[in-house]
C-alpha cells in the first residue's frame, strides 16, 4: 500500500544550512590564485572582494581579525593567493571562500593590459595637456554619452535639475558594459561630433569592477576621444576608480554627478549672485541719486537776485580791469628791461667779432715779427761774422799770428821808432803767446 504522505519541504534558511554545513566538511583548507576585483573595504574593516580568471569568478571575504595582522594592502587588478575554506553566506545563498591568508601572486592579465595600453598612448601624445580644449563658461547644449537606462544618466539628469534646468541635453544611447560597449561608445562619440549641436560631452558611467568599466580602457575608445571636436568629460566610476578615458579625455570628473556640476552653472548661486548685483546697484543708485540732490541744495542756497549777482560782476570787472591794467605795466616794463638786456647782449655780440678779428691780426703780427726777428738776427750773425773776419785781418793778434812781434813800453804803449828809446831802458816785447822782457843796450837806427 503506497503512502500519500510527501516529504517534509525545505526553508529556504534550512537549506542554505544545509548546503554550507555540505560544503564546509567537503572542503578542507585550500589555495586559491585569481585575479582580484570589486575590493571593498566597509567601515566594519572586514574586506569583501571577487577572484577571477578568463572563465569565472567566486566571492571572497576576510574579515578583521584575519586582515589585520596582514602587511600587503591589495587592490582591484592584483593578482593573489589565498588560503581559505569553502563555504555559503546563507543570507544571499552565495557560496564564497572564507579567507584567512592572502599574498601577493603579481599583477592580473587585465591590469597587465591596462598598464601597457596606457604607457603605449602616453608615448603616442594622447595624454599630452597641449591637447587638451577648454570647456564652454556656459554650455548651449550638453550630450550624454552612456546607457540610457543606467544610473549614471539618472544622476547627470538629477544634478541638471537642481542646478540649471534649462540646459538643453542631448542623450546618445550606448551600452557601457559587455563586449558591445566598445562600438556602440565609440559610434555615439562620431555621432554626437557629426550633429555639431553640443558644445560639452560627458561620457561614462556607474562604478563597477574593472572587467565592468573595461570598455573605457579600450584604445578604440580613447582615440574617438582625443579625436573628438567637441569637448569631453569623462565620468567613469566612483572617485577611485581611474580608467584610460580619464586620461585622454579634456577633464575628468571623479563622478558623473561630479562632472554634470563641472558643466552646469548653479542656478541658485547665479539667483544669489543676480540679486546681490541688484542690491549693489539699487544701493549705488540711491547714494547717487542722494548726492544729487545735496548738490542741488547746494546751487539753490548759492542762487542770488540778479541785482546782486550784476553788482558781483561789476565789481569783479572793476577787479579784473585794475588787474590787467597792473599787469601790462609790469609785463611792459619786463619786456623793456629785457629788450635792455638783448640790446647789450646785442651790442657784446657785434664787438666780438671785431675783437675776435683783431686778436687775429695781433697773433698774425706777432707770429711775423718772430719770423722777421729770427731772420734779422741771422744776418746780423752773418755780418758780425764778416766783421769779425775783417777785423781778425787788421788786428795786431793776427800779425802775431804770422810771426812778428809789438815793443811795448811798460805802461803798454807801443814804441813805433828806435829814437823813442835809449839804451838802458826797459821794453816788452809781446809775441803771440806771451810777453819778454828785456833792456835796451844798443839803439841803431837805419840809414837811409
Amino acid at each position: 500500500m503506497q503512502s500519500n504522505q510527501t516529504p517534509p519541504a525545505f526553508t529556504v534558511s534550512e537549506l542554505n544550512n544545509e548546503v554550507k554545513s555540505l560544503l564546509e566538511s567537503s572542503f578542507r583548507i585550500i589555495q586559491v590564485e585569481g585575479e582580484l576585483s570589486n575590493f571593498v573595504r566597509p567601515g566594519s574593516g572586514h574586506w569583501y572582494f571577487t577572484l577571477k580568471d578568463s572563465g569565472a569568478q567566486v566571492r571572497c571575504a576576510m574579515f578583521k581579525n584575519r586582515n589585520h595582522y596582514l602587511n600587503y594592502q591589495p587592490k582591484n587588478g592584483d593578482k593573489v593567493r589565498v588560503r581559505a575554506k569553502v563555504s555559503l553566506y546563507p543570507g544571499r545563498g552565495d557560496y564564497q571562500l572564507i579567507c584567512d591568508y592572502m599574498e601577493d601572486a603579481g599583477i592580473g592579465s587585465l591590469q597587465q593590459a591596462y598598464e601597457a595600453l596606457k604607457l603605449q598612448l602616453q608615448r603616442q601624445g594622447l595624454f599630452d595637456q597641449s591637447h587638451k580644449k577648454t570647456l564652454p563658461l556656459q554650455p548651449k547644449r550638453l550630450g550624454i554619452i552612456t546607457s540610457p537606462t543606467g544610473a549614471a544618466v539618472h544622476d547627470i539628469l538629477t544634478v541638471l535639475q537642481r542646478r540649471f534646468p534649462s540646459l538643453p541635453v542631448n542623450i546618445y544611447p550606448a551600452r557601457v558594459q559587455g563586449n558591445e560597449a566598445t562600438d556602440e561608445i565609440v559610434a555615439a562619440i562620431e555621432t554626437a561630433n557629426s550633429h555639431n549641436t553640443c558644445d560639452v560631452l560627458i561620457v561614462g558611467r556607474g562604478g563597477g569592477s574593472l572587467e565592468d568599466l573595461w570598455c573605457f580602457n579600450e584604445a578604440r575608445v580613447a582615440e574617438a576621444i582625443f579625436n573628438s571636436r567637441i569637448p569631453v568629460i569623462s565620468a567613469v566610476g566612483h572617485e577611485t576608480d581611474v580608467s584610460i578615458a580619464d586620461f585622454v579625455a579634456d577633464v575628468r570628473a571623479p563622478t558623473p554627478s561630479a562632472a554634470a556640476e563641472i558643466i552646469s552653472p548653479d542656478q541658485a548661486h547665479l539667483q544669489l549672485r543676480l540679486q546681490q548685483l541688484h542690491n549693489r546697484l539699487q544701493h549705488n543708485m540711491q547714494q547717487k541719486l542722494s548726492r544729487y540732490q545735496e548738490k542741488l541744495r547746494w546751487i539753490s542756497n548759492r542762487l542770488k537776485h540778479p541785482g546782486d549777482k550784476l553788482n558781483e560782476h561789476a565789481q569783479r570787472l572793476d577787479d579784473l580791469e585794475l588787474r590787467l591794467s597792473k599787469a601790462m605795466q609790469q609785463a611792459v616794463t619786463t619786456r623793456q628791461d629785457k629788450l635792455q638786456q638783448l640790446q647789450q647782449r646785442q651790442q657784446r655780440c657785434l664787438q666780438q667779432p671785431r675783437i675776435s678779428a683783431l686778436q687775429q691780426k695781433v697773433n698774425e703780427l706777432g707770429h711775423r715779427l718772430e719770423q722777421l726777428s729770427l731772420q734779422y738776427q741771422a744776418r746780423q750773425q752773418l755780418r758780425l761774422q764778416a766783421i769779425a773776419g775783417r777785423l781778425n785781418g787788421v788786428s795786431p793778434l793776427a800779425t802775431l799770428e804770422r810771426g812778428y812781434a809789438i815793443t811795448e813800453r811798460p805802461d803798454g804803449k807801443v814804441i813805433q821808432q828806435v829814437k823813442a828809446v835809449n839804451p838802458g831802458e826797459e821794453i816788452h816785447i809781446r809775441l803771440q803767446d806771451g810777453r819778454i822782457r828785456s833792456q835796451v843796450t844798443e839803439v841803431i837806427p837805419d840809414l837811409l
